[in-house]
């Protein structure tokens, strides 16, 4: 009796471990981020932004090759989204290595960011964020683990496709804020 007692209290201890080494993110930043829907440009506290006003669509979950626009992307992290974001000089080896983080269907999207990104790669959710020197720190895999689909965001299980599909250089092509056209979905920005 004695022996499955310790047992018990064993298992119970390991899984409290976990949960507390799963959430000890060494390096982790958390922000109190406002929200909303603003049809404008915002102004972010932080570079790039981990949450706050944002604009009515969100940016498909998805690899991106060129910078995407942050308001479309804070929305995605509305909806439980990690954004990997990294410097356009990155070594192609190292970005590889980000973009193999996302699978169809995840809650990840990929981007260079070229706003004087404070690391070469910062990962962003909503609310936190961690900034790392290489794609194969392990504190990567472990703030995508804790945050990707996090049931803490403001809107848990919301889509992370269907919407904003395109680049900002597209984006601003098509005339930005002014001219954005929200009656579909908008993976095409010139259909």
């Amino acid at each position: 009796m004695v022996l499955v007692g310790a047992l018990v209290l064993g298992a119970a201890g390991f899984g409290v471990y976990n949960v507390w080494n799963r959430r000890n993110i060494e390096g982790l930043e958390s922000f109190d981020v406002g929200r909303g829907h603003v049809a404008a440009s915002v102004d972010y506290e932080q570079n790039p932004p981990a949450g706050g006003e944002h604009n009515p669509a969100w940016q498909n979950c998805d690899v991106y090759t060129e910078p995407i626009v942050n308001e479309f992307g804070v929305h995605a992290l509305e909806h439980g989204a990690v954004w990997i974001t990294y410097q356009p000089d990155l070594d192609a080896e190292q970005v590889q290595k980000l973009e193999a983080r996302y699978t169809p269907g995840s809650y990840v999207l990929i981007s260079p960011y070229e706003d004087n990104l404070p690391a070469p790669i910062v990962a962003s959710a909503w609310g936190k964020q961690i900034k790392l020197d290489n794609a194969e720190d392990e504190r990567l895999d472990k703030f995508l683990r804790t945050y990707e689909q996090h049931p803490g965001v403001p809107e848990p299980g919301a889509a992370c496709s269907g919407m904003v599909g395109f680049t900002a250089k597209q984006f601003e092509e098509q005339g930005g804020f002014e001219n954005l056209d929200l009656s579909g979905g908008m993976d095409d920005p010139t259909s």
